[in-house]
């Protein structure tokens, strides 16, 4: 566990990690900056590093990805492909969350191995990340549906299945995770945005995803999570 950082720990997952108090490392940014490789690999040299978690970039509001492209590409794709490059070199394992964003949204339950295809510019930069992941095989992408708790919008999307599990869930359940590679589709059990919503607060509207101009979602976003079910079962 001592020889496991995380990037993006003041983030909102990280903290998340950070209350359960793995001995993980979380560096700030003066101590490991992603968008410098020299920065990465010194870091990973000093400490000894044998695994990384990578969170770090960029994620919400999910329009800026819309209109600040340059920041979305810096961060969730160069970024990622400067950790990649550092681990390679010192064979540390990469540990990537990615979303289940980058999937077509058309037909539902999809599998690891189905194709994909985003929906959205925050979609296409986390598969941007994925893409030079997937060339580093000592490495693990998440494809993640998770949302801090309690959610926090006023309104929930009707008309859009997902499978949504709160981020403190997937915390807990990480050190699982760690030690298996390739892909693994992570979430809870398939519904509406706003049926997942509603259980925690009841005064959250209703909204469709056609009311929504700035950024795109298709209705059928959800994932088929049996490998993950059975991992957390071990």
């Amino acid at each position: 566990m001592n020889n496991i950082v995380v990037t993006g720990g003041s983030g909102r997952f990280g903290v998340n990690l950070k209350r359960l108090n793995y001995k993980y490392k979380f560096p700030n940014k003066r101590e490991l900056n992603i968008l410098s490789i020299s920065s990465i690999e010194r870091y990973l040299k000093k400490h000894k590093i044998k695994t990384l978690i990578h969170l770090a970039g960029f994620s919400r509001p999910m329009a800026q990805h819309e209109k600040n492209i340059s920041k979305s590409i810096k961060l969730n794709i160069i970024g990622t492909c400067n950790v990649v490059i550092a681990c390679q070199k010192f064979n540390v394992k990469i540990i990537y969350f990615s979303s289940s964003y980058v999937y077509p949204g058309v037909k539902g339950n999809y599998k690891e191995t189905d194709p994909v295809l985003p929906v959205n510019n925050y979609a296409w930069s986390k598969l941007g990340g994925e893409t030079a992941v997937q060339l580093y095989k000592n490495s693990l992408i998440v494809r993640a549906c998770m949302t801090e708790k309690p959610f926090i919008h006023k309104k929930a999307l009707t008309d859009v299945y997902l499978n949504f599990i709160f981020q403190e869930e997937i915390a807990k359940i990480l050190p699982k995770l760690i030690k298996f590679k390739g892909i693994i589709n992570v979430g809870g059990p398939i519904k509406t945005v706003y049926d997942f919503a509603k259980k925690f607060n009841p005064k959250v509207k209703k909204i469709q995803s056609n009311q929504i101009k700035e950024v795109s979602f298709k209705k059928k976003m959800s994932m088929n999570i049996s490998k993950f079910k059975k991992i957390i079962k071990r």
